[in-house]
């Protein structure tokens, strides 16, 4: 199946956009698509994830991977350690995302100066803009 060009309208079936909507909304935030992208390549376990995702904190670290192993994307494994490790295993249905996922970052990285600039333009314009 060839895949489905979003900007055509003739081939994208709106009919069940709530269906995309609700599963997107368990995909795309900031930190599962980092999480996915960090577990691709291998398991990690907690606070390695943690090293590698500068800027996350230790609540939402928890509480992307609940969402993600809830959604099956991430498997948990309990490691009989002293302390006790938790590792973070991608799952097939995770595996399956790893070609859009990597997509979207490497667009991220290419044209994220882009965004930051047109950002900076638009504050810039609203600045000399007169309040109304």
């Amino acid at each position: 199946m060839d895949p489905i060009d979003p900007c055509n309208a003739d081939e994208l079936d709106l009919s069940d956009v709530q269906l995309a909507r609700a599963t997107l909304e368990h995909i795309t935030n900031k930190w599962s698509v980092l999480i996915l992208t960090v577990l691709c390549p291998q398991p990690a376990r907690f606070n390695e994830l943690m090293r590698r995702l500068d800027g996350i904190t230790h609540k939402a670290l928890a509480d992307a991977l609940k969402r993600l192993e809830r959604n099956g994307l991430v498997t948990r494994r309990v490691i009989p350690t002293t302390p006790i490790g938790v590792e973070y295993t991608i799952t097939p249905l995770g595996h399956s995302l790893r070609e859009p996922f990597q997509t979207l970052y490497a667009w991220a990285v290419t044209h994220g100066p882009t965004l930051q600039q047109a950002q900076h333009d638009f504050d810039a314009r609203r600045e000399l803009q007169p309040v109304a």
